[in-house]
């Protein structure tokens, strides 16, 4: 069982990025996935620097990938993908199905992300016949719903030919919008967006009238308030076949997530401390801000 980096989810500064990412090196962490997910205006870093950022974190001796966006909404963008796509360095991670046509009709591996929304076995298939090597399940799915999944493609023939990646700690991405939520919260329109996500590095808390915390904004992003954390869950994903799990970057304590989720794996159980900010609801298919103890 290995424990991946996912791609950075927030607007950080080009320096903040690369100094970031030479931390990692020095994590046990085995699998490092780079690029800009959600929002093209994001642009410290062009494709061609996250390329070769990406070629010098692999010589390392990490697993690189770079990840597309989840949602595509210009030409501009458009063009990009395929710059990623084309790219003869790193895998891709596809994070929509405009990105899985583009790496199956060149025959390339990729990984299918959690948001090309794969809920059935055979989904998956598909998805493996086109190309694909590795899934990430989609974040909202239960523990129960991932065995039953498993479960069918190993009856269809094709459990050894795929693996299988887990969204393990970090805000859950939960939705995409055309709008931006960043530009509207400071009063600018979306095309004026004077790049203020810069401003919050870990999203924006929303609370309910009651004073609940509810959502995390970043940009078009709708994430959840609390940190998801299945760390406690980690031995039975690893009784379940799940071969990866994936730590979502924040901006301070990565490295010590990352150990203590390789720990987890050997067996040695050193729990994240209980905040009120934690949830691990739909892995029991509960409301997702719910926290079960494990």
């Amino acid at each position: 069982m290995k424990v991946s980096l996912g791609p950075v989810l927030f607007f950080w500064s080009k320096q903040k990025i690369y100094d970031y990412y030479e931390q990692m090196l020095q994590t046990p962490v085995d699998i490092i996935y780079l690029g800009e997910t959600v929002c093209s205006k994001r642009r410290e870093l062009s494709t061609a620097e996250w390329l070769e950022l990406g070629k010098h974190l692999a010589a390392s001796g990490k697993e690189v990938l770079l990840s597309s966006m989840a949602l595509l909404m210009a030409e501009s963008e458009v063009s990009t993908l395929r710059t990623i796509c084309n790219n003869s360095s790193l895998r891709v991670e596809a994070n929509d199905l405009s990105a899985v046509q583009l790496l199956s009709e060149k025959k390339l591996p990729f990984v299918c992300g959690p948001s090309t929304n794969i809920y059935n076995g055979r989904t998956l298939q598909v998805m493996q016949r086109k190309g694909a090597f590795r899934w990430v399940m989609p974040v909202e799915l239960s523990g129960a719903c991932l065995k039953s999944i498993l479960q069918q493609a190993q009856t269809l023939g094709f459990s050894d030919d795929i693996e299988t990646e887990v969204f393990s700690y970090g805000h859950l991405p939960l939705a995409y919008s055309a709008r931006c939520f960043t530009a509207r919260h400071r009063n600018l329109p979306k095309d004026d967006c004077q790049f203020k996500c810069l401003d919050y590095p870990e999203g924006i808390e929303v609370k309910s009238q009651e004073q609940q915390q509810l959502f995390n904004l970043n940009g078009i992003q709708t994430q959840s308030a609390y940190v998801y954390n299945l760390l406690g869950q980690v031995a039975e994903m690893k009784a379940m076949g799940v071969d990866i799990v994936r730590v979502s970057p924040r901006e301070q304590g990565t490295e010590e997530i990352i150990n203590r989720f390789k720990a987890a794996q050997n067996e040695v159980l050193n729990e994240i401390p209980l905040n009120d900010d934690m949830c691990n609801g739909y892995w029991y298919a509960k409301p997702g801000m719910d926290y079960i103890a494990g």
